[in-house]
C-alpha cells in the first residue's frame, strides 16, 4: 500500500485517545454527511498500544475530588458500558477506602455523585467500615479506615484487548491505521500559522486537521508545535506565578502478585471491585516487620485474569530533573530506568497484607518482570484538551488517560463544530485565568 501524501484528518497516536477520536470522528463524519472514516489517518511510531494505554492497569472509576473530572468520567463510563465485549470491559465497581484526613473530601464526592446520578454507597465510621468490608472479604484487616465509597459502576478493562477492539471498530468505518511511522515535525502555513502537514520518517503528509494524542510523548509534540515550555499560572490567591514548567514526568509503579486471580474473589465468589486504599496508619514490612512508612500512603489492586494474578500499583514518584533531560524512550517495560524495583515490590506486597490476611507471606509470588512507565503531567496534574495553531487539537491527558475513552468522542464532536461543556474546564487558558481545579488530600497527584 502506497504511503499517503494527504489525509483530511491525521491523528497522532494509536492509544486510547487516538483510536477513540478516529473511530468517533468516522462515525460523526458519516452521520453528518461530511465524509467517512476514509478521511481519517492514524499514525503511530511503534504499534497500537505501545505507550501508556498498552501498559495501563485498566481501572475505570468516577472517584475524583474535582467536579469537572467526575462529570467527564461519568460520560467515559457510559462509553465503556456501551460495548463491554468489544472494549473487554468488566463492570465490577470501584472502592475508595480512606482515613479520617480524607473523610471530608470523600464525603463531598459521595454527595456530588448522587447529584449527577452516579450510583454509589458511602459508609462512615471505623466500626461500620470494618463491618462493611468484612461482609465482602472476611479477612479484611486494614486499620485507620473511617470512610468507604463503593461505586457500583466502573471497574476495569483489559488494556490491549480493548485497544484492538477499538481499532477494529475504527477500521470497520474505513479509518486507516499506520504503525511504524514516526512524526518528526509539523509544517505551518506562512500566514495563518495553521498546520498544513506533518513530517514523518517516511515522508510528508499534507492535512486539513491534526489531532495530537501522544500520551507520554505529548511534551515533545508540544515543543514541535512551538508551544511554551514554561507558563504563568494565576493562583487561587490572585498571585501570578511565572516560569512554571508546562510538563513534568512521574514514574508510575505497578506490578502483579502471581497467584490464581480467583484468590482475590469475594466471599460469595463474585469478582472483587477494584480496591483503592489510602491510609495514614503505619505500614510495616510483611517480611521482617520493619517500618516502611508512617506517612499517608495508598495502593490499588484487583484480581485480573488478563494479568494472571492480583494486579495493581501505588503512588507514583516525580522525576526530579529538567523535563528536556527525561528519556521517554525506550518506553515502559523496555526502559532501563523507569520500571518497578524490589523496593516497590516489598512495599506493595506488605500493603496487600496490611489490607487482607490472605496476602500475608505471599511476596514470594511477586512476578519479577519489568513493569511501570512514565507519565507526562501538565503543570497542575490535570488534563489539557484544547486547540493550538488553529487546526491542531491536543489531547494532553496528564496520565488520566486510559479510563477516559469518551474524550475522543467529545473531541471528534468539537472538530466538527459541537463544543463540549465537559471539555471546557480543561482548556489551556485556565492557567493564565486562574480557573484551577480543586486539590484533594489524596497521596496521588491525579485524585
Amino acid at each position: 500500500m502506497a504511503f499517503p501524501t494527504h489525509a483530511k484528518y491525521v491523528v497522532i497516536g494509536a492509544g486510547i485517545h487516538g483510536l477513540s477520536t478516529a473511530y468517533h470522528l468516522a462515525l460523526d463524519l458519516k452521520a453528518k454527511g461530511l465524509g467517512s472514516g476514509e478521511d481519517v489517518l492514524v499514525l503511530d511510531k511503534t504499534s497500537i498500544g505501545a505507550g501508556a494505554s498498552g501498559i495501563a492497569c485498566g481501572v475505570v472509576r468516577n472517584n475524583y475530588f474535582q467536579p469537572a473530572m467526575r462529570e467527564l468520567m461519568a460520560e467515559c463510563v457510559n462509553v465503556w458500558e456501551s460495548d463491554p465485549k468489544a472494549y473487554s470491559y468488566h463492570s465490577v465497581g470501584y472502592m475508595q477506602i480512606s482515613p479520617e484526613v480524607m473523610h471530608d473530601n470523600v464525603a463531598q464526592i459521595a454527595r456530588e455523585q448522587k447529584e449527577i446520578g452516579y450510583e454509589s454507597v458511602f459508609i462512615e465510621g471505623e466500626a461500620d467500615c470494618m463491618k462493611y468490608m468484612q461482609a465482602l472479604f472476611p479477612d479484611w484487616q486494614a486499620r485507620g479506615i473511617t470512610s468507604v465509597l463503593h461505586e457500583k459502576k466502573g471497574g476495569y478493562a483489559n488494556n490491549t484487548a480493548s485497544l484492538y477492539g477499538l481499532a477494529t471498530k475504527a477500521e470497520g468505518e474505513g479509518v486507516r491505521i499506520m504503525t511504524g511511522v514516526k512524526v518528526t515535525g509539523f509544517v505551518a502555513g506562512s500566514n495563518s500559522g495553521a498546520i498544513t502537514a506533518v513530517e514523518t520518517d517516511r515522508g510528508t503528509i499534507r492535512l486539513d486537521y491534526v489531532v495530537v494524542a501522544a500520551g507520554p510523548w505529548t511534551g515533545q509534540m508540544w515543543s514541535m508545535l512551538d508551544q511554551p515550555k514554561t507558563i504563568s499560572i494565576k493562583g487561587r490567591d490572585g498571585v501570578v506565578h511565572d516560569g512554571i514548567n508546562m510538563w513534568t514526568y512521574w514514574c508510575l509503579e505497578e506490578g502483579t502478585l502471581g497467584v490464581d486471580p480467583a484468590y482475590g474473589l469475594m466471599a460469595d465468589g463474585r469478582m472483587s471491585p477494584v480496591i483503592h486504599v489510602d491510609t495514614d496508619a503505619p505500614l510495616y514490612s510483611d517480611v521482617d516487620g520493619s517500618l516502611i512508612t508512617d506517612k499517608l500512603w495508598g495502593i490499588y489492586y484487583k484480581p485480573d485474569f488478563n494479568f494472571a494474578g492480583i494486579q495493581g500499583g501505588a503512588m507514583p514518584y516525580p522525576v526530579k530533573r529538567d523535563p528536556d533531560a527525561v528519556r521517554v524512550d525506550p518506553y515502559g517495560p523496555e526502559s532501563p530506568e523507569f520500571i518497578t524495583d524490589d523496593q516497590f515490590a516489598h512495599m506493595w506486597c506488605s500493603a496487600l497484607a496490611f489490607c487482607q490476611k490472605r496476602y500475608e507471606g505471599k511476596i514470594g509470588h511477586w512476578k519479577k518482570e519489568p513493569s511501570g512507565g512514565l507519565g507526562c503531567f501538565t503543570a497542575d496534574s490535570f488534563p489539557v484538551f484544547d486547540v493550538v495553531r488553529e487546526n491542531c487539537f491536543v489531547i494532553a491527558d496528564s496520565n488520566h488517560g486510559y479510563k477516559m475513552i469518551a474524550v475522543g468522542k467529545l473531541v471528534a464532536g468539537e472538530i466538527l463544530g459541537t463544543k463540549s461543556r465537559l471539555l471546557e474546564p480543561f482548556r489551556f487558558s485556565r492557567f493564565a485565568e486562574g480557573r484551577l481545579h480543586p486539590v484533594s488530600n489524596s497521596p496521588f497527584p491525579w485524585s
